[in-house]
């Protein structure tokens, strides 16, 4: 009777041994399934701990700090073997000349200022190997692209460790007065010769000050300096001539006038 139903076109049943097997295939299935899932992520959960704790680590921002003065350190250290002053005694190599020596000065240039060489002697060696004009010119590019190599290292590796340091008053009003008046601030550093060059690349990186703003700042702040020194280095074989001494009151006079506005605006500072 119910065999005929079925063939006739109605409701199928399936028997009891075909019904128990399907149901212990599907719970079985899952069962071991989930079973399997926890071996495999036990097994790769101590490979995946490990790798993160390290990723932490190295991209930690004390880890970043410590990159950041290794690499100062050794560019210092090679400085000092490598005596870039001797420059203003034996000139450039023989191989260079042109334009081609003009650039490679300046990329030379910007890499002794993140080595902590001190500028004034760059900017005239730049005037005594290529005069006035080709010096002053080397010297601002370098000078540009020194002030950006050490603002981006300052910026990515030492920032987020240094930012939390900043507690003292006189750190603070720099950092206050750097973050929300940065470009004509970095203006007048750049302006007077007294302010360190490498100091104040490290101080804008750690502010909140933008890449834009601390380029145009340096590079039209550092024309009347840099020209100086270059029109000296260019004349140093005369030092009596008018072109020298101009150039030498030049260098003197903005760095009196910064010690002397410095020492008058230092209660405001103490007052921050």
């Amino acid at each position: 009777m119910l065999d005929a139903t079925n063939r006739s076109g109605g409701t199928a049943t399936a028997s009891p041994r075909a019904s128990a097997a399907q149901l212990a295939t599907a719970v079985l299935a899952p069962a071991a399934t989930s079973a399997a899932a926890p071996a495999a992520t036990s097994a790769a959960a101590p490979a995946t701990g490990v790798a993160a704790r390290c990723a932490r680590v190295l991209l930690s921002p004390w880890s970043r700090l410590s990159l950041l003065v290794a690499l100062l350190a050794s560019a210092a250290s090679a400085m000092l073997l490598l005596e870039p002053q001797k420059l203003l005694a034996e000139g450039l190599p023989s191989q260079l000349g042109g334009a081609a020596a003009v650039v490679a000065y300046a990329v030379s240039y910007g890499v002794c200022t993140v080595a902590f060489v001190p500028r004034p002697i760059l900017n005239l060696a730049a005037g005594a190997l290529f005069g006035s004009q080709l010096g002053l010119g080397a010297a601002l590019g370098g000078t540009v692209l020194g002030a950006g190599l050490a603002f981006c290292l300052g910026r990515a590796l030492g920032q987020d460790a240094l930012r939390p340091l900043l507690r003292g008053r006189w750190l603070k009003a720099a950092d206050h007065q750097l973050s929300r008046h940065g470009f004509r601030s970095m203006l007048a550093a750049r302006l007077f010769p007294g302010v360190p060059f490498a100091a104040s690349n490290y101080c804008a990186a750690v502010s909140r000050m933008g890449l834009l703003p601390f380029l145009l700042a340096t590079g039209l702040g550092s024309i009347p300096n840099t020209a100086a020194y270059a029109v000296a280095g260019a004349r140093a074989s005369t030092p009596t001539s008018p072109a020298f001494l101009i150039a030498l009151a030049c260098i003197t006079v903005p760095g009196l006038v910064g010690a002397a506005v410095a020492w008058r605006k230092r209660h405001r500072l103490r007052a921050r």
